[in-house]
């Protein structure tokens, strides 16, 4: 197949066009570099069956080209990371509204099959012991930037499933938990390559809030696993599933566990939310994923521990 990967120079994105290429497909990449880096594609910037674009999903024109001559899209051009969405909120707003309204529309236009990225930012602060694919949506006050990126992917996801009702467009929907692992940059707030870096440097490891918020963390590999078995599978066709790890961590115990895995003599110490991310912010004390339904669907389930996650992002910083 002919497939266009948007935000394929990002962090999930690069594994997942790696994965593709290995599976005989022909790859189209479009990605504006924001936050994600060509370094991501080096290793198979010279494949054949690659093409990049250096481009955004609000270029009308350019995303109806590509969509055209795509037989199925990952649809995973987003803004990322708390700090983005916190310190750009009009940006990123712009990026993952009218962004997925262009692809959405092309898509429907050339009935071109899409799986557009979604988050687990979509349920909000909503800290039951599992949050399932109907689990109910718990928002802050709109005007706290921290939601934005919430309100912006769940209209995403009833854009694709508008279009899916309305139009017969083949679309999946997938809800992704703190997916990790190389490439992940801790500069947009992401917590396990931030720890990692800072315990391999021996500098002090911050934690943001009390360290009592909990976590659970899914390895990019099998992340990229659960999407192309999730994109190519009739089961999940109108569909949103949950990718994700649910063994559960603290953050303070995610801290301790990096710094005794890598043998770091890092001092652990904390920082308050408004400190970190200045006004607007607001955090969830929980966020746990049921796989139920990816393991019914499509028979998934992760393979791979926090053990591997830390171990992998390590080796990828020291070379």
């Amino acid at each position: 197949m002919r497939i266009l990967v948007t935000g394929g120079a990002g962090f999930i994105g690069s594994h997942l066009v790696e994965k593709l290429l290995g599976l005989g497909h022909e790859v189209s990449v479009l990605d504006d570099l924001s936050t994600g880096s060509s370094k991501n594609l080096e290793g198979i910037s010279e494949t054949a069956s690659l093409e990049f674009y250096l481009g955004s999903v609000l270029d009308e024109d350019l995303v109806s080209r590509l969509v055209a001559k795509s037989d199925y899209i990952f649809h995973l051009a987003a803004a990322v990371g708390v700090f983005n969405i916190v310190q750009k909120p009009l940006q990123s707003l712009f990026i993952n509204l009218k962004g997925t309204e262009n692809v959405l529309s092309a898509a429907d236009k050339f009935s071109v099959p899409i799986l557009v990225a979604s988050s687990s930012e979509v349920y909000g602060k909503n800290s039951s012991d599992s949050l399932s694919e109907s689990s109910d949506r718990i928002l802050g006050n709109p005007l706290t930037m921290r939601w934005s990126y919430s309100e912006a992917k769940a209209i995403d996801e009833s854009l694709a499933y508008a279009y899916h009702v309305e139009k017969s467009l083949e679309i999946r929907i997938a809800r992704f938990f703190n997916t990790v692992g190389p490439r992940q940059l801790g500069a947009y707030g992401m917590v396990v390559p931030r720890f990692v870096s800072s315990a391999l440097e021996n500098s002090p490891i911050t934690i943001y809030g009390d360290g009592q918020q909990s976590r659970c963390f899914a390895h990019v590999q099998d992340a990229v696993d659960a999407l192309v078995k999730v994109a190519f599978s009739k089961e999940t066709i109108g569909r949103a599933v949950n990718i994700g790890n649910s063994t559960e961590i603290s953050i303070l115990k995610l801290a301790e566990f990096i710094k005794d895995r890598l043998k770091s003599s890092s001092d652990i110490v904390f920082l308050d939310y408004q400190a970190a991310y200045g006004d607007g912010f607001e955090d969830m004390q929980r966020r746990v994923p049921d796989v139920t339904l990816i393991k019914q669907l499509v028979s998934w389930e992760p393979q791979l521990s926090l053990e591997n996650i830390v171990d992998d992002i390590a080796k990828a910083m020291l070379h």
